[in-house]
């Protein structure tokens, strides 16, 4: 009963039934929370450590930062108290903001994925190779939203955006129509059992892909059988890595790979003149990236 009336006090406080409601929705980090409902970062701290202390709220921490998510569940005594803060009138704007955030959230996060440097400019390069490069072929595997296959179409003849995701694949035909993409084809189909055809491609690009299949080996023979003699694979995957909350959170079957185990995969389908880069990590984050490339034999 104790913890009951603490909560009640607890959501007595405005901001923090605004937070609370927020995080219910998503998991949040302090910055996040502060841009949302304007207030002093100090006072957000003040406000999460009271609702962590009863319980309300968890902590986590994910790729260098803090998230906080809602911590009950319906089975919970205190759980008619989160249902009337979600269903209280939201007089702050504060789930349409949330909306745009995480909107905001998903877009940096797939062109962080997806992009080797992410502080590069990627859309001006991608401007500047459509005067230098000849008309590409090119398949996106794992293309997600298409932030990566959008950019590639601005240079190549023409793309096949690969996703299994049907709402990403969603996303990403949005996204090439904002941008009037109009030589993108995208395809909802297994990277380990493609429908197109042999010899096509000039290109493939595999994405940070491979640590969401179970097998790999299948998706680097299926771009073997993709690309024409002289075509060339270009592989940007994560180095090895202990953060194991990315298999619940964002499905991910691998905890990264040894760079020269997947040299020999490539090696094993054929591929030469194979080359490695390996980059740093890039600031907080837990992970670090290598890019293989490969031709296929003519």
């Amino acid at each position: 009963m104790e913890t009951l009336s603490q909560s009640f006090r607890a959501l007595g406080d405005p901001t923090r039934l605004r937070i609370l409601r927020l995080v219910s929705e998503a998991p949040l980090n302090v910055t996040e929370l502060v841009s949302l409902v304007g207030v002093a970062q100090s006072s957000v701290s003040h406000h999460l450590g009271k609702l962590k202390g009863l319980g309300l709220i968890r902590e986590e921490r994910q790729a260098g930062y803090s998230y906080y998510s809602l911590a009950l569940d319906g089975e919970d005594a205190r759980w008619p108290l989160i249902r009337l803060a979600r269903e209280a009138e939201d007089e702050a704007g504060d789930s349409a903001r949330l909306k745009d955030l995480l909107r905001a959230r998903e877009d940096r996060q797939a062109l962080n994925e997806r992009l080797l440097e992410p502080g590069q400019s990627w859309f001006l390069w991608a401007g500047a190779l459509a005067s230098l490069l000849p008309p590409l072929d090119v398949a996106d595997f794992g293309c997600g939203t298409g932030v990566l296959s959008v950019a590639i179409a601005r240079w190549a003849r023409h793309v096949w955006a690969i996703d299994q995701n049907a709402e990403a694949l969603a996303q990403a035909r949005e996204r090439a129509g904002r941008e009037e993409a109009t030589n993108v084809t995208f395809l909802c189909e297994d990277l380990q059992r493609l429908s197109l055809g042999a010899g096509r491609m000039d290109l493939v690009v595999i994405s940070q892909s491979l640590h969401h299949v179970e097998s790999p080996a299948a998706v680097l023979a299926e771009a073997a059988r993709l690309l024409k003699p002289g075509g060339r694979l270009v592989l940007l995957e994560l180095m090895p890595h202990d953060e194991r909350w990315v298999v619940e959170r964002l499905g991910h079957r691998h905890l990264g790979f040894v760079p020269e185990g997947l040299e020999g995969a490539l090696r094993e389908q054929g591929f030469q003149s194979l080359s490695r880069e390996t980059h740093a990590r890039d600031g907080a984050s837990p992970f670090r990236v290598f890019l293989l490339t490969g031709v296929k034999p003519s």
